[in-house]
């Protein structure tokens, strides 16, 4: 009997086979789907996104800004604050 029809190669599976070697295959390659392109990977695009987020939030902060500086508000004294204080000493040096 030869090696072409031996009873082991009619039982297996080979669509099977066929579809594990393929899902292997694009597993090990990586992802798939569209690639990336070059312009929107790295620090410099991720940089210039956050230039632009901080722009958008400073214009939507200038008018609540606006708006505290036209109100004056007092702080209150702290408490203890012409306290005086000991001196330092350094502590554990020779």
């Amino acid at each position: 009997m030869s090696s072409w029809t031996s009873p082991l190669c009619m039982r297996v599976p080979w669509p099977d086979v066929l579809l594990f070697c393929m899902v292997g295959l694009m597993v090990a390659c990586g992802v798939v789907g569209s690639p990336i392109p070059p312009e929107d990977v790295g620090v410099t695009p991720t940089i210039t996104r956050q230039k632009l987020q901080h722009a958008r939030e400073e214009q939507k902060q200038e008018p609540a800004a606006a708006e505290e500086e036209t109100q004056e508000v007092t702080e209150p004294a702290l408490p203890g604050a012409g306290v005086e204080l000991p001196p330092l000493r350094p502590v554990g040096t020779r």
